[in-house]
């Protein structure tokens, strides 16, 4: 086979919220970010603003902002609509993944039991 042999067993959980929900709790997570001083880390990366590892999302709009192409509050919402896009097309391709169980996030007892019980087999 094309597969390394490997002494252990993957069991892969997924954990699924309604895509509002997600999509607000990115929104909040975008502000503590800006909050918890974002903008002054991408200035002290902004020399090396080139390199792959920093054409991300987060990055990429603050060097807009820097350049004067884009304002602070613009930044701040092409960071939140970008990170939402960035999680829909995760959900799209862990969907495609017939091996995840997926969950709710308050299933803990469930995903517990679940994985409790792949062990073995």
């Amino acid at each position: 086979g094309c597969g390394k042999e490997r002494n252990f067993q993957i069991i892969k959980v997924g954990v699924n919220m309604p895509r509002q929900q997600l999509y607000e709790r990115i929104n909040r997570r975008v502000d503590i970010m800006m909050d918890s001083g974002l903008e002054a880390e991408a200035r002290s990366v902004l020399p090396y603003r080139h390199c792959n590892s920093l054409r991300t999302v987060g990055y990429s709009e603050m060097f807009d902002y820097f350049d004067g192409k884009i304002t602070r509050e613009e930044a701040v919402e092409l960071i939140k609509r970008n990170s939402r896009r960035y999680a829909k097309r995760q959900i799209t391709w862990f969907g495609r993944d017939g091996e995840i169980e997926w969950f709710e996030p308050q299933e803990k007892e469930q995903i517990i039991e679940y994985i409790d019980s792949q062990f073995g087999e």
